[in-house]
């Protein structure tokens, strides 16, 4: 599951699916709904319906055995999938990148201006009230790299705003009854070095589900950036922690 604006194509997907490959591992990666035009478009619960038809894809090949793998957004729609999904064909999750609550990041990290937050919270509101959760909202979203971008009301209200958003990791990683592997490039500019450890704490929370989590920084001496944030400089010791992870975990 690609991240936010990607594709089935983008990094790191598809440097750890052509290296494990040749290692035994069949790989799936798939182009959801908001990549690439439609970024910030899509309703998060409605991401779920793209997990599924790749799940069944791989089961209709004859495959038994699934690991999800998701990257930077991707990670929140695996955890959520996971969560709420107790098939026992699926024995791990992989988190690349991942963030620890996205709505709470979206509003003091990204945005980081009250009167715009709570603008694009009133025009979402408006647009879902007037029967239009699709529609590309008036006003722009402050995004990744000071960048401004179009949101829909469905999006912003599913994954950025606080009071409706279930885009929270912290909430979903400890009902998710398997195996995960965290793994953040130390020279991230996206995620910042303490939202992985949300995630970890969740995980160790009494009553958690999950049967075990290992949390990799995989080291790179370059400044924090957004090529960071995909691995661009060090894609094999990603795949190298990758590999390692799912033969202890004899998958």
């Amino acid at each position: 599951m690609h991240g936010s604006g990607g594709n089935l194509a983008e990094l790191p997907l598809r440097a750890v699916a052509r290296a494990l490959s040749p290692r035994g591992y069949a790989a799936l990666t798939i182009s959801t709904r908001q990549h690439d035009e439609h970024v910030n478009t899509d309703n998060f619960f409605d991401l779920r319906k793209d997990i599924e038809a790749a799940v069944a894809t791989v089961k209709a090949l004859g495959y038994t055995s699934i690991v999800l793998a998701g990257h930077s957004l991707g990670t929140i729609q695996v955890e959520y999938y996971a969560a709420t999904n107790w098939d026992q064909a699926i024995k791990a999750v992989i988190l690349t990148g991942p963030f620890g609550k996205l709505p709470w990041k979206s509003r003091n990290i990204i945005i980081q201006d009250e009167d715009v937050y709570k603008a694009l919270t009133e025009s979402a509101l408006g647009a879902l009230k007037a029967g239009k959760p699709g529609d590309i909202l008036p006003m722009k979203m402050p995004y990744l790299g000071g960048r401004q971008t179009p949101v829909t009301s469905q999006h912003f209200l599913t994954y950025r705003d606080e009071q409706t958003s279930a885009a929270d990791g912290t909430y979903w990683i400890p009902r998710i009854p398997h195996p995960i592997l965290l793994l953040r490039d130390q020279a991230d500019g996206v995620v910042l070095p303490f939202e992985p450890y949300m995630l970890v704490s969740a995980a160790h929370a009494e009553g958690s589900l999950v049967q075990g989590i290992t949390y990799v920084v995989v080291p790179d001496q370059h400044p924090p950036s957004a090529a960071g944030h995909v691995f661009t400089d060090n894609t094999q010791p990603l795949i190298d922690a990758v590999a390692a992870w799912l033969t202890k975990q004899r998958l």
